[in-house]
């Protein structure tokens, strides 16, 4: 009796969630992770709105509708998505020159974008990003983190400074006794009662901005159904979906490499794309993934189930619709020294280590400093991630470019010459190919044999053509051998019909 193998399965949501559910130290890890990333997410999503020039609840129920819509949605489980400020600086000329509700229409609108995407296999596209840029995007990641948290310790009281610095002393000894408790809600907890007991006047949550006090409420736009609107929001839709695509399929992968676990991208885009359109109807400003609060809850908590993601999003609406008073007196100097932390794990050290730079090819560390470059300059994850590949993409035909060769020889009774062509030809490497042959010296038959190369695009058939031609005004004839199947049907169909020639 023939069995056929069971096909490779990937691990569904349910399984680590179930697993989760059966274990309390692990459920209890899930919730306490859930709950530090809520207390952080508080700050940032206010922050954020300021950014976008909204009110905070728009950022607040951003984080709180997306943060649970995608623990349902999403591919990648233990992922925080929530409102961010990649996603803020592209909506906010919306609110500038038209209100409030036109940013609601771009979110959805951005959304039903992300989903069209996300089924035509935008994910796929991952494959392309080479793993310089992915460090570069960390490293400037864990960049971002620390220089966000600079406007909170520049100028400050000098009792910020004790307090952060308490901080991360208790982040760093605490995982040396026990892990049982994240370590950042132990430092949140410790801080805040500290300065509550001594009466010490510092920031607080509280000074960031109002918290609401009534629940998300589901809306409408009020906006022209028209072309004349579509045309308004849709160029911003755009960048919403792209932007926020690409910060939360890259932020997958990276909580991939950590988790040693794979997710379902193609997922994750539409589930991002649902989450937009659920925030835009709730009152919300967008979002994406969030990487510094993904990487509190992955790598500093330790969850790993979608739990502590959904957990993430109702602690925060109960913590600012229900606890808003207590949530306000936790001063901005604990959750500092929360994500400094994070920053520090963030950063790949290794990738900067003089033995690791020595070694490492010029033109990959180039592509990792390029990436980091452009994060730092423009403030835009998307964009270092876009001129990172770029760059990669350069170096890689420079190198490519060289490994084509071309060697000559003549036939015993000089009536042949015979050319050997060996390496990939595409436009990098194929421009200088019309320069490696003797024209005039040659005898009247030229043989050019492509046995080992392959034909990759137009610009090579095109350098083909031009070395016919050079022959032809010779009174020499040329005779091509040894295409590949490929190459010989991609030459067939393009040779003599790109031009002169010349």
């Amino acid at each position: 009796m023939t069995h056929t193998p069971a096909p490779t399965r990937v691990p569904d949501r349910s399984d680590s969630v179930v697993a989760a559910l059966r274990s309390p130290r692990v459920l209890t890890r899930e919730v306490l992770a859930g709950l530090v990333v809520a207390l952080a997410l508080i700050p940032e999503a206010i922050s954020f709105s300021i950014i976008a020039g909204v009110d905070p609840r728009l950022g607040l129920f951003s984080s709180f509708v997306m943060a649970v819509s995608i623990a349902f949605l999403g591919g990648r489980p233990a992922m925080i998505t929530a409102a961010t400020g990649a996603i803020a600086l592209v909506v906010a000329p919306v609110v500038r020159d038209h209100g409030v509700d036109y940013l609601l229409a771009t979110v959805i609108l951005g959304g039903a974008f992300q989903i069209i995407l996300g089924v035509l296999g935008f994910a796929r596209l991952m494959r392309f990003i080479p793993r310089s840029v992915m460090v570069g995007f960390v490293n400037a990641l864990a960049i971002l983190i620390f220089v966000a948290q600079l406007p909170h310790l520049i100028g400050a009281p000098w009792p910020v400074y004790l307090l952060v610095a308490a901080g991360l002393v208790i982040m760093v000894a605490l995982p040396r006794v026990t892990k049982a408790v994240p370590a950042p809600l132990v430092a949140i907890a410790l801080l805040t009662a500290a300065t509550v007991w001594a009466g010490i006047a510092v920031p607080t949550v509280g000074d960031e901005g109002e918290l609401p006090r009534s629940l998300p409420e589901l809306l409408i736009p009020a906006v022209p159904l028209t072309w004349e609107t579509f045309a308004i929001i849709a160029p911003y839709a755009l960048a919403v979906a792209l932007v926020g695509l690409l910060e939360s399929l890259m932020t997958a992968k990276l909580v991939d490499d950590i988790t040693d676990t794979h997710s379902r991208k193609t997922r994750e885009a539409w589930g991002q794309g649902a989450a937009n359109v659920l925030s835009g109807l709730f009152g919300g400003m967008g979002g994406c993934a969030m990487i510094g609060q993904t990487m509190i809850n992955v790598k500093v908590s330790g969850a790993r189930t979608r739990i502590s993601t959904f957990l993430a999003g109702a602690f925060l609406l109960v913590l600012v619709v229900v606890l808003g008073d207590l949530v306000a007196v936790i001063p901005m100097a604990a959750l500092v020294a929360v994500m400094i932390m994070v920053s520090v794990a963030t950063f790949d050290w290794h990738s900067v280590a003089p033995a690791t730079l020595r070694r490492m090819p010029i033109g990959e560390t180039l592509v990792m400093a390029a990436t980091v470059a452009v994060v730092v300059v423009t403030h835009n994850l998307a964009i270092g991630v876009i001129v990172g590949v770029l760059v990669a993409m350069t170096v890689f035909a420079r190198r490519v470019a060289h490994f084509a060769t071309v060697s000559r020889s003549v036939s015993e009774d000089g009536s042949t010459a015979r050319y050997s062509v060996d390496g990939e030809l595409f436009f990098a490497s194929s421009n200088d190919l019309t320069t490696q042959f003797e024209y005039a010296d040659d005898p009247d038959r030229v043989i050019i044999d492509m046995s080992r190369s392959h034909v990759w695009d137009a610009s090579t058939v095109a350098a083909l053509d031009a070395i016919e031609t050079k022959y032809a005004k010779h009174g020499k004839h040329v005779e091509i051998v040894g295409l590949n199947e490929e190459s010989l049907r991609f030459h067939s169909r393009l040779a003599g019909r790109l031009g002169s020639g010349h």
